[in-house]
């Protein structure tokens, strides 16, 4: 199996892309390699940090956690996205704490290399600017949410974003469907999630396969009110990817 060289793992992230062989490789020696356990927190709220977290594979979780220990999962972030550019940008304390998922290997890049990039590379900007003006409207669509669509909408929702297609079409979810884990996403208790869950069921929306797979029937829910916002039935509109990012210092 062959290794991937630092400078060739960077170019693979889409923030990086722009970069050329030659500013690649002049950043490789301020990048460091971290590996996370699963639970470990990579950031932490209130805090600062001087590095963006580049993930090269595994998974995290960005949330906020109440008094009580309670936590809201603002998103879940993997493989080829980043996490922590905002608070190189404005020294600002970090909004939300990351938290390892999985095991999670990263890259980190420290502030001054990170703000050389951006000068030296007017691409890389851009980019940095269009992943946050995403970020912020994914934050919108979430507020909306969050005050306009009912339960039902929004668990509706959250399933066919996390639903990818197989090759003959169908929306299937990998993950096991876990109440608690949505009721963290989602705003709402883990009893009225599961109940909504067996409710969707019965409605044939979401059907469990013999793969241990659960496969997801969008047009049955097409014309019902409960919804509020539309659910995108096109499948190149559910890329997960749009489910991924939420707005983090």
């Amino acid at each position: 199996m062959t290794t991937l060289s630092i400078p060739a793992l960077l170019r693979r992230v889409p923030l990086f892309e722009s970069l050329s062989e030659a500013q690649a490789k002049s950043l490789a020696d301020s990048l460091e390699k971290v590996k996370f356990k699963r639970s470990d927190c990579l950031i932490e709220a209130g805090g600062h940090s001087d590095s963006l977290f580049i993930i090269l594979s595994g998974e995290v979780r960005v949330v906020i956690i109440g008094d009580a220990g309670k936590e809201a999962v603002l998103a879940t972030l993997g493989a080829g996205e980043c996490v922590g550019e905002m608070g190189l940008l404005d020294n600002a304390p970090h909004d939300a704490t990351v938290i390892a998922q999985t095991p999670v290997d990263v890259l980190l890049l420290n502030r001054q290399a990170f703000h050389n990039s951006i000068n030296s590379n007017p691409a890389l900007g851009v980019a940095v600017m269009r992943s946050l003006v995403g970020r912020l409207r994914l934050a919108n669509q979430k507020i909306a949410s969050l005050a306009l669509v009912s339960v039902y909408g929004r668990v509706a929702q959250h399933l066919i974003s996390e639903a990818t297609a197989n090759p003959s079409g169908e929306l299937l979810i990998q993950k096991k469907l876990s109440p608690v884990a949505l009721s963290r996403v989602l705003g709402a208790s883990r009893e009225t999630i599961g109940q909504t869950l067996k409710t969707l069921e019965n409605q044939t929306f979401i059907e469990r396969m013999q793969s241990g797979q659960f496969k997801i029937n969008p047009q049955v829910l097409q014309n019902r009110s409960e919804l509020e916002l539309q659910i995108p039935l096109n499948v190149h509109q559910v890329n997960r990817s749009l489910m991924q990012q939420a707005t983090v210092h």
